[in-house]
């Protein structure tokens, strides 16, 4: 039976989790201070990106981020989405005058059916398919 050391050192630089590329970085960076909350989704979107993973743990985040409509994480986004522009869940807003408490309402609405729309998760669904190529 062949063990880690008969394929050689696997801690090697070239065998590293590389740096988070600009794009992912700038995104995140663009997202500081806004609130603890998005602090806290930001620490876990770098946390995710810079560990390293086994396939199978790969094929499940890929998954739960965005392959699952209705039990992924942009499915959570689009329903916190709605339920913030909801006066009825958004105390904030209820000072608006009721058209426009009516309109963010509606707004956020469709940012959830959108972000719910099962051709968005397409694509991570096939992503994470691909790895076990079912």
């Amino acid at each position: 039976m062949a063990t880690a050391d008969s394929y050689g050192p696997v801690h090697t630089a070239g065998n590293a989790v590389p740096p988070l590329d600009d794009d992912l970085a700038g995104a995140l960076e663009d997202l500081a201070g806004v609130h603890e909350g998005i602090d806290l989704i930001r620490d876990g979107i770098r946390l995710l990106a810079l560990t390293r993973h086994t396939a199978d743990e790969t094929q499940t985040l890929l998954a739960t981020l965005a392959g699952s409509a209705g039990a992924d994480v942009i499915t959570a986004i689009g329903h916190l989405v709605a339920r913030l522009a909801n006066a009825d869940h958004n105390p904030a807003l209820r000072t608006l005058p009721l058209d426009a408490q009516k309109a963010t309402q509606r707004h956020g609405e469709q940012a959830a059916f959108h972000l719910n729309n099962p051709d968005l998760h397409q694509p991570a669904s096939e992503a994470s398919a691909a790895i076990t190529g079912t």
